[in-house]
């Protein structure tokens, strides 16, 4: 039985999703399906590890594309 998906409302600025766009499209997903991909693994390094996947992730980053 395949496990029930909850949406969710989310908000990212257009950089961001543009960038996300670009790489989902390198990797033949659909801007959905990179988002989950990426939080799976953040989520896989959390549980392997303790730690996020940069000791910075609460900074603001500059997406300079």
């Amino acid at each position: 039985m395949a496990e029930e998906k909850k949406q969710i409302p989310l908000r990212l600025s257009s950089k961001l999703y543009n960038a996300i766009a670009a790489w989902a499209e390198d990797d033949f997903r659909s801007v959905n399906g990179q988002i989950e991909y990426l939080l799976t693994e953040c989520v896989k390094q959390r549980k392997k590890t303790g730690k996020y996947v940069s000791e910075t992730i609460d900074e603001e980053i500059e997406l300079d594309i």
